[in-house]
């Protein structure tokens, strides 16, 4: 038998105290660390109310991933915000295949389309395999489409590698339409006028693309005019008569809004004619109205059901550090009654979401 003094036993019991103690810190440092890490908090909350049951409307979802100019919003811009997001998608409830009828995406009852921009470049058009690959790796499921930008620039031409490269990864192509010749926001365009569509300048060029796009061989879905109802992209009412209603159409009708509708409607007009029945068309706003004008609502904006077969919304939480939390229910719920003033016909899309490391 070994005996042992009193110090000893004592000595023994204060190690193991601080072992414990040790221990228990460290434990409680990492509930504490998830708990108060708020990009995964927000992006955990986000995809509960999507998966709630409260917006029966909304069929797809599209993640914003890049890093341009430090902005976090990749998935995995921390191990907790890929883990928030590689367990929110894996659920049965977001599909991996987009689902089409006469050429046209349909929604699906009850299941949801998991997408993306899947890290394009900072010019959003720089396309390549190895990036949905990588997306996808990260993220634990396939992307049902790939979401890029077809920025006009000097010229409009239809991004034939782009959809070769996305259609053989067994996504679906979807163009961003992007009216612009330069990478400036809150300013107009000093090449490209909306009314310039309407006037016919650019005829040419849209059959052209459209005779590409009917030919290309698979399924496209297409947005022009990307958050129209934010003064950030030239495409907004605000550079082209906002609120008037003197300068063109109809009397009673805001011109800003009334000049991009009527452009929209120009554009899909010319396709049809072409013969380019393989496109879904898709009217995008944003959450928030900019500048908050009666004449800026998206309302104003919309085509109309006869030509528009989707209609989607971004949906952004924070975007630097210091703005406030944006709770995803109060988002949500805004959204989706703001893509049911513009139409209840529609199925809808939040066609960008994301949120910076806080």
């Amino acid at each position: 038998m070994q005996i042992t003094s009193h110090y000893s036993v004592n000595k023994q019991i204060t190690n193991l105290i601080v072992i414990i103690s040790v221990g228990l810190l460290f434990a409680g440092c990492r509930q504490t660390d998830d708990a108060v890490h708020t990009k995964s908090r927000w992006i955990k909350e986000y995809m509960e109310e999507i998966k709630s049951g409260r917006y029966p409307g909304i069929h797809a979802i599209s993640w914003w991933h890049e890093d341009y100019d430090n902005t976090f919003l990749t998935i995995n811009s921390s191990r907790h915000s890929l883990k928030a997001y590689r367990n929110s998608v894996s659920d049965d409830l977001f599909l991996t295949e987009c689902a089409f009828s006469d050429k046209k995406l349909i929604p699906l009852p009850g299941r949801i389309y998991h997408s993306a921009f899947p890290d394009f470049g900072g010019t959003e058009d720089e396309v390549t395999g190895g990036r949905i690959d990588e997306f996808e790796a990260l993220a634990g499921k396939k992307i049902a489409w790939s979401y890029f930008s077809n920025n006009w620039l000097d010229s409009l031409t239809f991004p034939g590698g782009a959809v070769e490269v996305i259609s053989g990864k067994r996504s679906v192509p979807f163009i961003r339409l992007m009216f612009r010749s330069v990478f400036e926001e809150n300013r107009e365009d000093p090449k490209y006028k909306m009314r310039d569509i309407l006037n016919g300048k650019y005829d040419n060029a849209i059959k052209a693309w459209a005779d590409e796009a009917g030919s290309c061989g698979v399924a496209l879905l297409v947005e022009f005019g990307t958050e129209v109802n934010g003064r950030w992209f030239p495409w907004n009412g605000a550079y082209s008569g906002g609120g008037k209603t003197d300068l063109y159409g109809d009397p009673d009708y805001p011109d800003g809004p009334e000049i991009f509708r009527d452009s929209y409607r120009h554009i899909i007009d010319l396709c049809n004619q072409q013969g380019c029945d393989n496109i879904t068309w898709f009217f995008h706003i944003d959450l928030n109205d900019d500048p908050e004008a009666w004449w800026n609502e998206p309302v104003y904006y919309y085509p109309g059901d006869d030509y528009i077969d989707w209609i989607g919304i971004s949906t952004y939480g924070p975007l630097e550090r210091g703005d406030d939390y944006a709770e995803p229910a109060e988002m949500l719920r805004q959204a989706y009654q703001n893509m049911k003033t513009i139409s209840e016909k529609k199925p809808y899309a939040i066609l960008e979401f994301g949120i910076t490391e806080l």
